[in-house]
């Protein structure tokens, strides 16, 4: 990779950490944009979990600096999703060329599409001396594998996942979903890092340039109204991710 390459991931992290926070989808950018780049498939996907796992240590320490954290659970919760990504991981190594730009591109649509249908409810006002309610609790470990699986294989999409298991299936409120979630998240993350680097050439310092940019921008982000500015945030991600999907339908 030249400097300028991993410059321009820096600043492609930068919005996608800023969009995560703000209207999520941050992965559907920077995978994309390192095949454009000319980076296999599997490399793309293996490096983008460096600035996934910087992304999420950032999260889970903001959380429990606000009083929210639950470590029992999550590393249950992490365990099972861990099992998944094992399989996930392994998986999307072996997984290349057209092949993966096809089923990326199949994933993107269907993203933006829910990301499109989606209907935003308010997030809950909670503290984390309200008492849980926990629903569900062997269907939510078993559901973490499968969850955890699309998170190693592919991570793009896997907060549409999550949410339903955490907030409909186990009851959380919003608040803790995105707690738990992050958590799992950095848990899963590393396990599937591992696979990738022992398998595959990771790109570390584009991964590092990614991560800090990721990590900023995130930053940045949570220091933002949420709702400000997400209807034409939303408009500009559907115009790149449609160019993104023409590219790798038909030009790969």
């Amino acid at each position: 990779m030249e400097i300028w390459q991993i410059l321009i991931l820096f600043f492609v992290g930068l919005f996608a950490g800023w969009l995560n926070v703000m209207a999520g989808g941050g992965s559907l950018l920077t995978i994309p944009t390192m095949l454009l780049m000319d980076i296999p498939a599997p490399v793309a996907n293996g490096t983008n979990r460096i600035a996934i796992l910087a992304q999420n240590i950032t999260a889970v320490y903001t959380f429990f600096r606000k009083g929210f954290s639950d470590i029992k659970l999550s590393l249950s919760l992490s365990a099972f999703a861990s099992i998944g990504a094992v399989g996930g991981a392994w998986f999307g190594v072996s997984l290349d060329g057209v092949w993966f730009d096809r089923m990326l591109a199949m994933v993107m649509i269907l993203v933006m599409i829910v990301m499109a249908t989606e209907k935003k409810k308010p997030l809950e006002q909670t503290d984390n001396n309200t008492p849980l309610k926990v629903k569900n609790l062997a269907l939510g470990h078993f559901l973490m594998i499968l969850a955890g699986f699309w998170g190693g294989f592919i991570q793009i999409g896997v907060g549409f996942i999550f949410m339903p298991i955490l907030h409909r299936v186990m009851g959380f409120d919003l608040v803790r979903v995105n707690m738990y979630k992050v958590f799992i998240i950095l848990n899963y993350t590393i396990v599937a890092l591992f696979i990738y680097a022992s398998q595959l050439q990771l790109l570390w310092w584009t991964g590092l340039g990614l991560a800090l940019g990721n990590s900023i921008g995130g930053w940045y982000g949570a220091h933002t109204t949420i709702n400000k500015g997400e209807k034409w945030i939303k408009i500009v991600l559907y115009v790149a991710l449609t160019g993104f999907i023409i590219k790798l339908l038909f030009f790969s």
